[in-house]
């Protein structure tokens, strides 16, 4: 059986690695601002990765939507919290973003299913 969340996180390590292992300085600082920038700060965490979820959503960012959902998980989010944002996301963002959200919920489920194992 497919474990989509560690094909995606196995993924992403993968190609993390090989980008910033050939790159200048200017993609690792970009790298690092991104990081900092979800350090908790005046917002704490969860409100970050909340706010990134919605851009993520609005842009269209499949990955960067896994990326986020998977932070508001261990962020110990609840199931409700993630869907009423997504839910603003989709009103900001229109239609076009309910592909999107349909491989989000489907991808919490995965995250769900994944602490059960």
């Amino acid at each position: 059986m497919s474990n989509p969340v560690k094909e995606f996180n196995d993924y992403r390590s993968r190609m993390n690695e090989r980008l910033l292992d050939d790159s200048s300085k200017m993609l690792k600082r970009i790298f690092s601002l991104d990081k900092q920038a979800f350090q908790k700060g005046e917002l704490d965490v969860a409100t970050k990765e909340l706010l990134g979820l919605v851009a993520s959503t609005v842009l269209r960012c499949d990955d960067c939507i896994k990326y986020h959902l998977e932070n508001c998980y261990k962020e110990n989010l609840s199931k409700t919290t993630v869907m009423e944002t997504l839910e603003i996301a989709t009103l900001v963002g229109g239609t076009i973003v309910i592909p999107h959200l349909r491989r989000a919920y489907e991808y919490w489920e995965a995250l769900e299913s994944n602490s059960k194992i």
